[in-house]
């Protein structure tokens, strides 16, 4: 079974236009895609999504709430529609392409005591590449990126202190254990999030970089710190006083890098296969 992909829905309708073409062009027909809508209040939202999903080719629904309760929220109802299958929150802004969505299933069966997969992306946090913790342009080819993936894959797949970027598969079993996220707390994304996989944690759960799986970020500019996020992240900090520190040593210690080199040396090899240039848009001397 494929996972349920699930696509929070905010602003910036220009990109998520082009993220639910990417959908079309990278997904089998009857792939299932949940619009989790928090009551948009932009009323182009509501027509764009309605009409991608009478549409599309995908098993597509628009789930959309009566009134804004946050994001946390809006998945939550979502995980309760996709029943008993795996999901994969996407960010609204991403370009998926390739056979991304088979690579994380792959990824995610016989995972064992793992709750979550984080996949690469130009503009993934600590599952940055070619940057680590830093964005880089969206390269040219997504797909060409994603097949490298899935050839420059380790044996042994990198743990993470948490699951990052704009695509992260959680599993079902995780989520039957550990329930969904505490929307009563948390009225955005991240800090749901974090809070879920410090659960997770706390019961000897996993969270594992995807290496198989590459979703290409358009880069956007970071916004203020709103003052209700700051109280979201008080709340999480209040929880697990220790968040901050296990991400720093995380950064500091690095323990990605060797899986970014062989990410690098599969596109290395494509690249000596293919035309010139590299697939992050830089011309070859």
């Amino acid at each position: 079974m494929l996972p349920t992909v699930i696509v929070p829905i905010r602003g910036a309708l220009a990109a998520l236009d082009a993220c639910l073409a990417a959908l079309d062009r990278s997904l089998d027909a009857g792939a299932v895609v949940l619009l989790a809508d928090d009551a948009s209040g932009d009323p182009r939202a509501a027509g764009l999504l309605s009409g991608w999903c009478a549409g599309t080719r995908l098993a597509a629904r628009h789930l959309r709430g009566e009134r804004p309760r946050g994001l946390p929220a809006a998945c939550n109802a979502a995980f309760a529609e996709a029943g008993e299958s795996d999901v994969v929150l996407l960010a609204p802004d991403v370009l998926p392409a390739g056979e991304w969505l088979s690579a994380f299933a792959a990824a995610a069966r016989d995972a064992g005591d793992v709750a979550s997969l984080s996949a690469w992306s130009n503009d993934g946090e600590i599952c940055g590449f070619p940057q680590f913790c830093e964005p880089s342009p969206p390269p040219a080819d997504p797909a060409e990126l994603q097949r490298a993936a899935v050839a420059g894959r380790t044996r042994v797949p990198a743990q993470l202190p948490a699951a990052a970027g704009p695509a992260v598969l959680l599993r079902r079993e995780a989520l039957r254990r550990f329930g969904d996220f505490d929307a009563v707390t948390f009225r955005h994304l991240e800090q749901a999030l974090a809070d879920w996989c410090r659960r997770a944690d706390a019961m000897g759960w996993r969270h594992l970089l995807c290496e198989s799986v590459f979703v290409a970020r358009r880069s956007a500019e970071s916004a203020p710190v709103t003052p209700d996020q700051a109280e979201d992240l008080a709340r999480l900090l209040a929880r697990w006083p220790d968040q901050h520190e296990r991400m720093a040593r995380f950064i500091l210690e690095d323990p990605l890098r060797s899986a970014r080199r062989a990410l690098q040396e599969s596109l290395d090899e494509l690249a000596r296969t293919g035309p010139q240039g590299d697939l992050f848009g830089r011309s070859s001397p």
